[in-house]
């Protein structure tokens, strides 16, 4: 069975017409052709937009969106039906009040399953009969139409939400395959894992009639593909990751000569151990967090790489309140967790945006004239509604270069990190997440790279490596030069002047020090120190920045000078001291703290250089005598070097004194009140189990006082939708641009 189209309507053979092919009614029947393909349910024994009674007088009635009895003579005798299906937009995120909605509908019908579906993602629970569950039980599949009752029972017995405790632990599963089977170490592994799971993205995000990449498939394809294929051909897992390549061949995943390294043998128990997951369905980030526990355990010791609790993101993001057309960053994003929070996090603005402009198109459209009209009338008018309603759902369409989600992901999100098993999980993980990827590259984050740059982004958030030391040693080479002519022409057309004279922080300093880069490396070659600079510099004036920070960096006295040089480039707009458990379960030992910066404003930079000319000259003024006579002390070649040695020493132990009094009174000056917050709770236990997370009030009780001291501004962009010549025009308020949605 086949969904059948003709301009703007759609065959409803559940209910023998044609209707208008609205977004949603188009998964409806694509998911109705599901059923009947993959689950041998006969139309007899469906119905579409079935009126459900609340048993609760006075809440009134819904409508479900596909309802499967399992019977046709049930559904004749109208009684409780098996399954209940809701249906949204494939552009319509489901949200839990979705859930929850549906789950009334098959709870008032007396279903036992219940689902809800946007093709995209699609979730299965069982109904639990006589109360409302405080949280829905998710299960692995309905029910075919030819399963007995004894098959109903344990598929509502099955329950099998996609946590990131399950999914971790299959991957750790298909990794002890990889070292039992082909001896290959942790970072190795992991790399074929990866293979394999992008060919199975591939696979079940294409057109597969929602198939999964499971063994059968696996075999059901090989068999096809040796039938036409000579007995010299390479093996059928290796062509699919040849196919697997070419399609993300522009997002630098993988090397052109790479193949998988693993035995087939392997490869299709890898397949079959993946196969209970569609990955392409789960839009949510649980699978982030798998990778991340995943590759804590795997790579921990062996790279040093510790990953962000999610609470700890949330709250950073939620401090910061990103907002669309902003350019963010993080260069030491890891797997990407921050970066897929903030896509997320906007994207999710731009949704609300969007579902506020369709609500104020269907007051327009069925108002109470709608009411009045014929059928006749009405069948246009919805008509044109629906038009438009979908002509919205672009702005979230990540492939409509016009639309709004795609400028997001596209254009808004970069980020760095130097290890290539990372930024190759970061891409991957943001893939999975609905794009963003992009801007991330396996680059050191110190280094200018590509749209990475000074002065370019509005917010950063990052956790730097910890501890660690940049040594003087590690020198600029011609392998940090970037070398596609034909990428850097593109930057050069995107970027201009910006972006040639960002890379000459590469082309002019080969053979330089990375630490000579940095006023931070005169001071400290610790790795999170000059972060804390070049993620400032990164920033454009009042840009703003999160980052987690051990502790010493703030209590530690040989980093004065270090805190003093930040605070001469931006402000501290809170600290947010954090319990030690937080960390532990990713296996690191130092206590963190949450930093807050906002980079000086181009009149915040003034104001401050003034202050601090005006106190270095008072305070050098006050000891002129005593610098003048020790200047002509060195300078008089007569005078003994011992005594020079020791006037030396003297004149260093004045020069601190001045400097600290100087900057005594810059402080006192440059004067402005530093939130400090500590939290004994922040939703995560030593173990990695979730606790009470105090992060949650804070930002609620920060977030106004931020407002009203004016701490940062953020500009968000003032849309409207308005109708021209039977077209949705995006108008831009501010500028009064016009663009087609």
């Amino acid at each position: 069975m086949e969904v059948q189209t003709q301009g703007n309507r759609i065959n409803c053979p559940l209910k023998d017409k044609w209707q208008i092919a609205t977004p949603e009614e188009l998964v409806r029947q694509r998911y109705i052709c599901y059923l009947v393909n993959e689950y041998q349910y006969q139309l007899e024994q469906m119905g579409q937009e079935i009126t459900v009674a609340n048993g609760h007088r006075g809440q009134g009635k819904a409508r479900a969106d596909i309802v499967i009895w399992r019977s046709k003579e049930d559904k004749q005798a109208a009684k409780s039906p098996l399954i209940v299906v809701e249906c949204k937009a494939e552009t319509v995120t489901i949200r839990e009040e979705d859930y929850y909605q549906g789950y009334n509908y098959a709870a008032w019908a007396g279903a036992d399953f219940f689902v809800t579906t946007n093709q995209k993602e699609t979730r299965i629970f069982r109904v639990v009969k006589g109360h409302m569950p405080k949280r829905l039980e998710r299960i692995v599949d309905i029910p075919k139409a030819t399963d007995n009752g004894k098959k109903i029972k344990e598929l509502l017995a099955q329950t099998k939400a996609f946590t990131r405790d399950e999914f971790s632990k299959l991957l750790f599963t298909c990794h002890n395959i990889i070292r039992n089977n082909d001896k290959l170490s942790p970072e190795a592994a992991f790399d074929e894992i990866s293979k394999i799971l992008f060919i199975k993205i591939r696979y079940e995000r294409n057109d597969n009639k929602a198939r999964i990449f499971s063994k059968e498939e696996f075999k059901k394809l090989k068999t096809s593909y040796e039938a036409i294929q000579s007995r010299d051909s390479r093996p059928f897992y290796q062509q699919l990751f040849e196919n697997t390549k070419e399609d993300f061949a522009k997002d630098d995943l993988f090397e052109p000569n790479d193949t998988i390294k693993i035995k087939e043998a392997s490869f299709e128990a890898i397949v079959e151990k993946l196969q209970i997951y569609n990955l392409s369905n789960t839009a949510d980030d649980v699978k982030g967090i798998a990778f991340e526990k995943f590759l804590g355990r795997t790579f921990r010791g062996e790279l040093g790489q510790f990953f962000t609790p999610r609470t700890i993101v949330n709250f950073i993001i939620d401090i910061l309140d990103p907002q669309e057309g902003e350019m963010i960053c993080d260069p030491c994003c890891g797997s990407g967790g921050f970066l897929i929070r903030a896509f997320e996090y906007i994207r999710e603005k731009i949704e609300n945006d969007i579902q506020l402009a369709k609500n104020r198109l269907k007051e327009q459209f069925l108002d109470d004239a709608f009411d009045s009209m014929t059928d006749k009338q009405k069948e246009t008018v919805t008509g044109q509604l629906a038009s438009y309603l979908n002509q919205l759902n672009t702005e979230l369409d990540t492939q409509n270069q016009g639309g709004r989600v795609y400028n997001l992901s596209h254009n808004c999100i970069f980020g760095t990190d130097a290890n290539p098993h990372m930024a190759r999980t970061a891409k991957m993980n943001m893939i999975m997440h609905g794009d963003g990827h992009g801007g991330v590259h396996h680059h050191d984050g110190l280094l200018n790279v590509n749209g990475i740059f000074e002065n370019r982004f509005d917010v950063i958030l990052t956790n730097p490596p910890f501890g660690s030391r940049v040594e003087k040693s590690l020198l600029i080479t011609d392998a940090d030069r970037f070398a596609d002519n034909e990428k850097i022409q593109y930057y050069i057309n995107l970027y201009g002047a910006d972006y040639v004279d960002a890379m000459k922080q590469i082309t002019d300093h080969i053979g330089t020090p990375v630490l000579d880069l940095y006023e931070a490396g005169k001071l400290s070659g610790l790795t999170e120190v000059l972060f804390i600079e070049r993620c400032i510099r990164l920033l454009k004036p009042g840009g703003r920045m999160g980052i987690v920070l051990p502790e010493g960096v703030l209590n530690n006295t040989n980093l004065q000078t270090v805190r003093e040089l930040f605070e001469s480039m931006a402000k501290i707009v809170l600290i947010t001291s954090i319990p030690q458990d937080v960390f532990m379960a990713s296996g690191a030992t130092v206590k963190p703290s949450l930093l807050f910066f906002k980079k000086f404003t181009d009149e915040e930079r003034v104001q401050f250089d003034n202050i601090k000319q005006a106190a270095k000259e008072e305070v050098t003024d006050k000891y002129k005598e005593q610098l003048d006579a020790l200047e002509a002390f060195l300078t008089d070649r007569k005078n003994p070097a011992d005594e020079k040695k020791a006037k030396r020493i003297e004149k260093r132990a004045l020069d601190a004194k001045i400097a600290t009094e100087t900057w005594a009174i810059v402080k006192e000056k440059f004067d402005y009140t530093i939130p400090i917050a500590q939290v004994q709770k922040a939703g995560i236990t030593t173990t990695g189990a979730a606790c009470e997370n105090e992060l949650i009030d804070l930002v609620k009780e920060y977030t106004p006082y931020r407002k009203a001291n004016h701490l940062w501004t953020t500009k968000k962009l003032n849309y409207k939708y308005k109708i021209d010549e039977d077209k949705v025009i995006r108008v831009d308020q501010d500028s009064n641009t016009k663009e087609l949605c």
